[in-house]
């Protein structure tokens, strides 16, 4: 009996193979694939792709909470390092305490305090770039997770009058949170001497006419309806942003620019309509700055954000989001501070 042959084990004719080494789908030529600038629905659909929310409450829930997976692995060997430093150092990578209201102190009415920043100095002047202080909880799921820990960086982006900009990321101690980041004499950013650099990078000239790119306005509708526009979480148009969309919409903002005066008063009146939004009273932000604290419980995600301004300039210091409920599959339990943002001019 003959034997028999499966045609799918031979390999294809030697013409076969040449075409596939030769095919090439992007041509270097094509102007179609060629490099340049997004149009504005381009860049918003990227921005969704990139930050947008996914169905489901318990994703959006994770979502603030995680690092990207990038992030996380540009600093694991930073936090090993400091983590294994030595059986008699206090560990360097660990999670901060909650922010605490200063008792008995009394708390401002965000349109109190909208009013003030309107009456303060004109200075100083809106910048583009950002400098700010960082920490997110790292987290894995499932019976061999390891402990949750915080992973903090101070991130310093400045643009150039070209529209290049740079941008240095360092692994900060967070037993001396708050250390500036000095200036050598040619003007380059250096962190002080306990600092990590986890990446030092300068980018192409580049312009957008979008948000958060785009100049903020200065007035309350206008600068709502740029909020508005960064928010790509909302698939309804006509429905009003809401508190956790404002607040995430200002931070993307504030990784941006860095507001003068003027920018930060429409901020405030901004804010004052947010719902449930609530003033708390005095708080010491982690850079040791004096503020208001402005706290909202959001109860779909099981978490508390709490908004720290500069009591007399409106200025955002800071961002805190803490859990409100244990979550085993996290490690996490009620009160973890699971981010912080400080932002610094």
């Amino acid at each position: 009996m003959a034997d028999q042959h499966d045609a799918r084990t031979d390999p294809p004719p030697a013409d076969e193979l040449a075409l596939l080494r030769h095919a090439n789908p992007v041509p270097a030529g094509d102007p179609y694939f060629q490099d340049g600038p997004l149009g504005h629905e381009a860049e918003r659909r990227l921005n969704h792709l990139l930050h947008g929310e996914h169905p489901g409450r318990r994703t959006r829930h994770v979502r603030r909470w995680v690092w990207s997976l990038a992030a996380t692995a540009a600093v694991a060997a930073v936090a090993l390092a400091l983590l294994l430093s030595g059986p008699t150092t206090t560990p360097a990578v660990a999670a901060p305490r909650p922010l605490e209201i200063e008792s008995g102190s009394s708390p401002v009415p965000l349109d109190r305090l909208a009013d003030r920043a309107a009456a303060a100095d004109s200075s100083p002047r809106l910048r583009q770039g950002t400098h700010v202080q960082s920490w997110s909880m790292g987290m894995t799921s499932g019976p061999e997770s390891r402990p949750p820990i915080t992973l903090p960086e101070e991130r310093i982006v400045r643009w150039k009058a070209d529209g290049s900009h740079t941008e240095l990321v360092v692994a900060t101690d967070p037993r001396h949170p708050g250390r500036p980041v000095i200036t050598d004499a040619d003007g380059t950013p250096r962190t002080v001497e306990d600092g990590h650099v986890l990446s030092r990078t300068a980018y192409p000239p580049s312009w957008s006419d979008a948000p958060p790119q785009a100049p903020p306005p200065h007035t309350a509708a206008r600068l709502r309806a740029y909020l508005d526009e960064i928010d790509t979480t909302e698939t309804d148009t006509t429905e009003a942003m809401k508190t956790p969309e404002l607040l995430d919409a200002m931070h993307e903002l504030l990784d941006h620019w860095t507001l003068g005066a003027r920018e930060n008063a429409v901020l405030v009146r901004v804010l004052a309509d947010a719902k449930g939004l609530r003033p708390a009273g005095a708080v010491t932000d982690r850079l040791g700055r004096p503020g208001q604290a402005y706290v909202y419980d959001d109860k779909d995600h099981f978490s508390r954000r709490m908004l720290i301004l500069d009591p007399a300039t409106g200025a955002v210091l800071g961002l805190e989001d803490t859990v409100t409920r244990d979550d085993p599959e996290y490690g996490v339990k009620a009160g973890d501070v699971m981010s912080y943002s400080a932002w610094m001019r």
